[in-house]
């Protein structure tokens, strides 16, 4: 007997993308002080992850003197599923980037500075040094300039992370991104325990200490609950809380969109289990409001 192929039937959907919420819609930026930052950025060809990241909040940020600036280039040794910079082996260390970037912050006249990075994998030091620097010089050319760095996962590295946090910063962030169980999906390359260990040691160190978790990636409240637990036995003072956003069709999806109700539950909980600070909203990034976590005590 043939089996006929059977005609005239319907295709299978691909599943519908969830459409965002009108609590995610983003104001166009202006303002003076915008507009300010924005002439310097295009007139000197600066770069920033406020503009790269598309970031939402972008416009607040730099009217409030605040800009996010990537080093140690934009190649990434990790491969996380939420994250849009691109992976592979880095080629280059550009050593003059701490110069650089210093420049950039007195040029711009930015009041509160947030360094980031690509994780380096790949180098002995994990980029270390190059860090140090970077904080060393803007302190040295911007004085008055207050500096946040959100430094990568070191792998346990932990003499690299001495270096890393001893330039003389007011706060120093390393984000959890999620909770324990979804870590081998969203940070295959991360561990949960590493990380907390890390802000552990920063802490011990005496420097003020901030995270960030995204939420909408299937995390139960008890979970995340259960984070804000381990994040404050291990010293943490500063947690951001913001809602994923899936950056192509090739990362992770969204699995909720949280209600700016449950952010706010969520930031009373934090600050009942022991958090100093915590920014909690739809469209939270790493870096928002950062200006106002230098005030947080030690």
């Amino acid at each position: 007997m043939i089996d006929l192929p059977i005609l005239n039937q319907p295709e299978t959907a691909a599943p519908a993308r969830p459409r965002k919420p009108d609590w995610l819609r983003v104001k166009l930026p202006v303002g003076p002080e915008y507009a300010a930052v924005r002439k310097l950025v295009d007139e000197h060809k600066l770069h920033t992850i406020c503009e790269s990241g598309n970031c939402p909040n972008m416009g607040e940020c730099w009217g409030a003197g605040t800009a996010t600036f990537m080093i140690l280039g934009n190649i990434c040794t990790r491969s996380c599923s939420f994250c849009a910079v691109a992976t592979g082996r880095p080629t280059e260390l550009d050593l003059d980037e701490p110069r650089r970037v210093a420049e950039a912050i007195a040029l711009m006249k930015v009041k509160h500075a947030v360094l980031t990075s690509v994780n380096r994998d790949e180098l002995k030091d994990r980029g270390a040094s190059v860090w140090r620097e970077t904080v060393v010089l803007t302190k040295q050319l911007s004085p008055g300039t207050t500096i946040e760095t959100l430094i990568p996962d070191v792998k346990a590295n932990w003499g690299a992370l001495e270096t890393m946090i001893s330039g003389g910063q007011e706060v120093i962030s390393h984000n959890m991104e999620t909770v324990g169980s979804l870590y081998r999906l969203v940070r295959p390359q991360g561990r949960y325990d590493r990380s907390l260990e890390q802000i552990r040691r920063t802490k011990l160190a005496g420097h003020r200490t901030k995270s960030g978790i995204m939420l909408g990636l299937g995390e139960q409240p008890d979970e995340l609950y259960q984070a804000m637990d381990d994040l404050v036995a291990n010293g943490l003072d500063i947690l951001t809380l913001g809602q994923y956003l899936q950056p192509t069709k090739r990362h992770l999806a969204v699995a909720e969109f949280i209600t700016p109700d449950q952010f706010a539950h969520y930031r009373e909980e934090g600050l009942k289990r022991g958090l100093k600070y915590v920014e909690s909203g739809p469209l939270v990034r790493s870096s928002y409001h950062a200006e106002r976590h230098v005030n947080v005590p030690v």
